[in-house]
């Protein structure tokens, strides 16, 4: 298996956020994780890029109290779990953050390069420019434009790019959806259709339960830090405790 997560655990202090959470996306695989707000997915993406432990050393000694991480994330069968962050990285495990988060007081096309900061091949780099100007043909509309001053959408298509430029094999894509108008969402997922047609395996954190279902070759169901449900979009649509009680349809 591409990515396998076994009883991954995240405690702050004696909160469990995390309880025991398993996985499986295989390679080239688009797997979708869905629940509410407060679910616990982005803290399921966060631990699998590496921030949990950044979050534990910068945070300890303060009244958040001690972050425990505990389990099992493999990785082209490699375990992840005490791997700094930029190591994870390096390893084409790339987070594109909800919102997007680029530098804000760069331009598009700085943002972009700086995804290419490891990559020392300029042939390769400009191969990598080419494809994400064609699959976001507005990031080379904007391209000497502040990013801070960029639309909600047009912020998370840079992330994707950003990710792309560092020549990721995996996405974990949290909440691309969060704030945007219908259309642009729709035209955004389609995107993430043609990113993952470009043979990138995906991770999609996502609340909107009818685009993720459609985008998702299998779905994970969060609640309240817990993998409750796993399967395909017919399977959950047709359980009827799920698609009331968790998925509120």
């Amino acid at each position: 298996m591409y990515l396998s997560i076994k009883d991954l655990s995240v405690l702050y202090d004696r909160a469990m956020v995390l309880n025991k959470v398993s996985l499986q996306v295989d390679v080239k695989e688009l797997v979708s994780l869905v629940g509410p707000n407060g679910a616990g997915k982005s803290t399921i993406f966060r631990a699998i890029a590496g921030l949990v432990k950044w979050e534990m050393d910068t945070l300890k000694g303060t009244v958040l109290g001690k972050i425990t991480l505990e389990g099992s994330i493999i990785f082209e069968g490699e375990e992840m779990i005490k791997l700094p962050a930029h190591e994870i990285a390096k390893r084409g495990l790339i987070l594109c953050p909800e919102r997007g988060r680029p530098f804000r007081e760069m331009t598009v096309i700085e943002n972009l390069e700086a995804g290419a900061y490891l990559c020392k091949d300029k042939k390769a780099i400009k191969e990598s420019m080419d494809k994400i100007f064609h699959l976001f043909p507005i990031l080379e509309e904007r391209i000497n434009q502040i990013s801070g001053t960029l639309s909600g959408g047009e912020r998370t298509m840079l992330s994707i790019g950003r990710s792309l430029m560092s020549q990721a094999k995996f996405l974990l894509i949290d909440e691309p959806s969060v704030g945007l108008a219908p259309r642009v969402k729709e035209d955004l997922f389609e995107r993430i259709r043609d990113v993952h047609g470009m043979g990138v395996t995906i991770l999609l954190a996502e609340q909107d339960v009818s685009f993720a279902f459609d985008l998702g070759n299998r779905n994970y169901v969060v609640s309240r830090g817990k993998i409750i449900a796993e399967g395909k979009q017919k399977d959950l649509l047709g359980d009827e405790l799920i698609r009331e009680t968790y998925l509120g349809l």
